[in-house]
């Protein structure tokens, strides 16, 4: 494009940036995600609200969730996104370099540790109640990925910490609760403190219409098969590139073996739901990253 061009096409080109900034505002329509899933709107404050109705495990499947660990960040060589091979309880080249990095004791090298830890994601289906920003949603079944700030709710539901509470099953479609999403923007990411369960009530008092939502629902051990996770040799010619290591061979060591807080090692996801606390430099569940767009721009390297 010649100056001249450039000048006359000024508004044209204003206008196509605008529609991307609102595609990556709007991550419901943006480049090709997957539509079986969810994500909540939020507007230019980065405010958000929607009810949805956390839906029990699919058929053939026992637990209404599974755990997937991830690295997103950025080298000189580029952007690495990847499902970390952890989650299959396998060694992982990111989890074995950030040891390495971590125990040469160097504030620099921990520092890049931090910035490379792992990040858990869960997903669960969904029943979208209330949707204002994407009433097109309401009635529907979606895939819905969410942090731990939102586990931790849906735990605190399930093992009440005072007397007076009892446990509820928010995963149950005639004892379970309405989620009460809301989000709001602290500190520059995504908050969801404010977000609640409603009193217990059943989805629907129709059981015809609940085995519908039930049979629409999707698998999540899918989730859990090699066909989402590249091999550990593929991951490590990707890592040293991001890095620009030099790629000399490392001797891998086995998960029980990797000693520093952010690799806690992956354990079986138990339907009562009680988990160890977070690591001290775990990934903020607030830090809301858009990972499909990311994960074009690594592919493009």
């Amino acid at each position: 494009m010649s100056f001249a061009n450039l000048k006359r096409s000024s508004d044209t080109l204003t206008q196509k940036l605008v529609q991307e900034l609102n595609k990556l505002n709007s991550p419901q329509q943006d480049r090709g995600a997957d539509d079986r899933f969810w994500q909540p709107s939020v507007d230019k404050a980065g405010n958000g609200y929607a009810v949805i109705r956390f839906l029990p495990a699919p058929d053939k499947e026992d637990v209404p969730f599974v755990r997937v660990w991830d690295h997103g960040f950025q080298g000189t060589g580029g952007w690495y996104i990847e499902n970390s091979l952890t989650t299959l309880g396998q060694k992982d080249p990111v989890s074995e370099y950030n040891s390495q990095l971590w125990n040469t004791g160097n504030k620099a090298d921990q520092d890049q540790v931090r910035k490379q830890k792992r990040r858990l994601t869960y997903i669960s289906n969904i029943y979208v109640i209330n949707d204002p920003a994407n009433p097109d949603n309401e009635g529907k079944t979606f895939l819905y990925k969410y942090g731990k700030k939102i586990f931790d709710k849906l735990n605190d539901l399930m093992n009440p910490q005072f007397q007076d509470e009892r446990p509820v099953n928010p995963f149950d479609l005639w004892k379970g609760a309405n989620f009460k999403l809301k989000i709001r923007k602290a500190d520059g990411y995504r908050n969801y403190d404010k977000s609640e369960f409603d009193t217990p009530a059943p989805l629907f008092d129709d059981d015809d219409r609940l085995e519908r939502i039930w049979t629409q629902e999707h698998s999540l051990q899918d989730f859990l098969t090699p066909k989402h996770f590249k091999s550990y040799d593929e991951l490590k010619v990707r890592l040293d590139k991001v890095l620009g290591l030099s790629g000399g061979a490392s001797q891998p060591r086995t998960i029980a073996e990797e000693t520093p807080p952010w690799n806690e090692a992956p354990t079986a996801s138990a339907p009562q739901f009680k988990e160890r606390p977070a690591p001290a430099i775990q990934a903020a569940d607030d830090e809301d990253v858009d990972l499909e767009f990311f994960k074009r721009l690594a592919d493009e390297d």
